[in-house]
């Protein structure tokens, strides 16, 4: 026998669910960070627990990763060839001082963060700007922020 609820007894019956009071603090204080702050919270996070970084495939194409594996299981000797990397970290190195203004907008657009954590964000370079980026964005981002005078890599 199936027993199908519509999305507002769903809806009731997780609101009914009692939540333990340490992970209803845990959740809060994590929904109070900012972006940066929340990236902080992943890296701290992955260390201290020991998981490794994993790159996800974008649009659900999962042929690239699954064809290693593939070559692996047939007992060739040669290695499989290196599959051209698709997701990339943006790394701020560096600015020009006469276009800082314009580099802070920009990272401020681009994280949504205020201005004053964009302005912390710029002076601490160097530093990664973003994380798993697609490559066709992480060479747009990068195209725009070089016009602007600063320098970055991708990763």
């Amino acid at each position: 026998m199936m027993v199908r609820f519509n999305s507002s007894e769903a809806a009731a019956e997780k609101a009914s669910a009692p939540v333990d009071p340490k992970i209803q603090s845990i959740v809060d204080s994590i929904s109070s960070l900012t972006l940066v702050e929340t990236s902080a919270l992943i890296k701290a996070l992955k260390t201290q627990l020991d998981i490794p970084d994993m790159a996800f495939p974008v649009g659900g194409v999962a042929a690239p990763a699954a064809a290693p594996a593939a070559a692996e299981g047939e007992g060739e000797d040669a290695a499989p060839a290196p599959a051209e990397k698709t997701i990339f970290n943006i790394k701020l190195e560096s600015f020009d001082a006469k276009t800082k203004a314009k580099i802070i907008k920009e990272v401020k657009g681009l994280l949504g963060l205020s201005l004053v954590d964009s302005k912390k964000f710029v002076e601490a370079a160097p530093k990664v700007l973003k994380e798993n980026v697609a490559k066709e964005d992480a060479e747009k981002i990068k195209k725009t922020l070089e016009d602007l005078g600063a320098k970055v890599s991708l990763e």
